[in-house]
């Protein structure tokens, strides 16, 4: 009970701990250890994502109906992909379709890995209805400047000879003609609007193939070819379409998927989080809170470029906001200047790396009933 009387409402709004929990399993656990403290504690779960692996997941906790299609992974194996569709709007997640993870074995396939099975899930949205499509980006395996997405939604690719190229960004310095009729038929008046905190342009020192191939294998012989290929494929869209995209903030991210999707799905780039709070109606539902509990699995220099946990503290709303991490790297000015009264960091408990990763739900309980006695017993 608060000092009103009514029964504390809590809202939780955590990112995934990477390669540890998802981001709704973090706040089922956090959850659970506020309970334990305050039995009539009301809790609101609301599990964040900025635009990369766990947008799908949290529109589905947004009330959002899951769809599974059937697509390609990045380098054309069948998988399973889901997306999140309520009423005329999709939520789209690159990384489970043709994200790293995607890849066979782990294994790179920097020039012939493709975005196509991206697409197949666009297509399937807008079949169903979908007339707005969130599309998260982040996570690509891929470095194809978003050229298999398009030819998935009918755009064609062709060679000198008038055949069309097969997907991947090794072979688009082999490109010379594109019809893009068939892809505008598909789009309709589909609105696409991204999700993506990646400010990168499509070409050079800070582009998709310097900064990113190499994270998804290319060599340096590789990277200078996926160069080449993403300026063939950026002249000829320019002089398709009449405008340069390359050059705007965010044509780089996912591998150059932000450039198709600016240039060819005439898509509007929006900071992750900032997206998925507005889909997730944060605004409304953070509203008679007592505490917001967001968190990462580590909240470092990074976080404070507008990862999710400062993009909850700022969005608040002046309700107070404490944090939970694996690990903590910022100071407490720093979290406060960003909003966050305190930060709780799982290495606290358990400093063995492995251990903490292995026993992450068990010590968010434990963080969590300790959240209760601090800020609402």
């Amino acid at each position: 009970m608060t000092e009103s009387g009514h029964a504390a409402r809590v809202v939780l709004a955590p990112d995934k701990f990477k390669g540890s929990l998802t981001a709704a399993e973090v706040a089922a656990a956090v959850a659970a250890g506020l309970v334990d403290v305050l039995p009539q504690l009301e809790t609101i779960m609301l599990p964040v994502a900025d635009g990369g692996d766990g947008t799908v997941a949290a529109a589905l906790s947004a009330g959002f109906d899951e769809i599974i299609v059937d697509a390609v992974g990045p380098t054309g194996e069948p998988v399973r992909a889901p997306y999140a569709l309520h009423a005329d709007r999709a939520v789209v997640e690159l990384a489970a379709v043709v994200g790293l993870t995607g890849l066979p074995e782990g294994r790179f396939d920097s020039l012939g890995s493709s975005t196509y099975g991206l697409g197949l899930v666009i297509a399937d949205a807008i079949r169903r209805g979908a007339a707005t499509i969130v599309l998260g980006l982040g996570g690509s395996a891929s470095t194809d400047g978003g050229s298999g997405m398009v030819q998935a939604l009918g755009a064609r690719l062709l060679d000198a000879d008038g055949n069309d190229l097969p997907p991947g960004g090794g072979n688009l310095t082999r490109l010379a003609r594109l019809d893009l009729s068939p892809l505008r038929d598909t789009l309709g008046d589909t609105t696409v609007i991204v999700a993506s905190d990646v400010d990168n342009p499509l070409l050079g020192p800070n582009g998709a193939a310097a900064v990113f191939g190499p994270q998804k294998g290319a060599d340096p012989d590789e990277v200078q070819r996926l160069e080449q290929s993403l300026r063939q494929w950026s002249q000829l869209v320019s002089e398709a379409t009449g405008r340069n995209d390359a050059e705007r903030a965010g044509a780089g991210a996912a591998g150059g998927a932000g450039f198709a999707a600016l240039a060819l799905l005439n898509a509007e780039i929006r900071p992750g989080i900032e997206l998925i709070l507005d889909l997730i109606d944060f605004d409304r539902r953070v509203v008679g809170a007592d505490l917001v509990v967001t968190g990462e699995g580590s909240l470092d220099q990074q976080s404070l470029a507008g990862k999710a946990p400062i993009g909850v503290a700022r969005a608040a709303a002046g309700v107070r906001v404490v944090a939970v991490a694996g690990r903590l790297q910022l100071s407490p000015q720093a979290l406060r200047e960003a909003g966050i009264s305190a930060a709780y960091a799982l290495t606290d408990l358990e400093p063995d790396l492995d251990r903490c990763i292995a026993n992450a739900s068990s010590l968010l309980h434990r963080v969590g009933a300790q959240i209760a006695k601090e800020w609402l017993d």
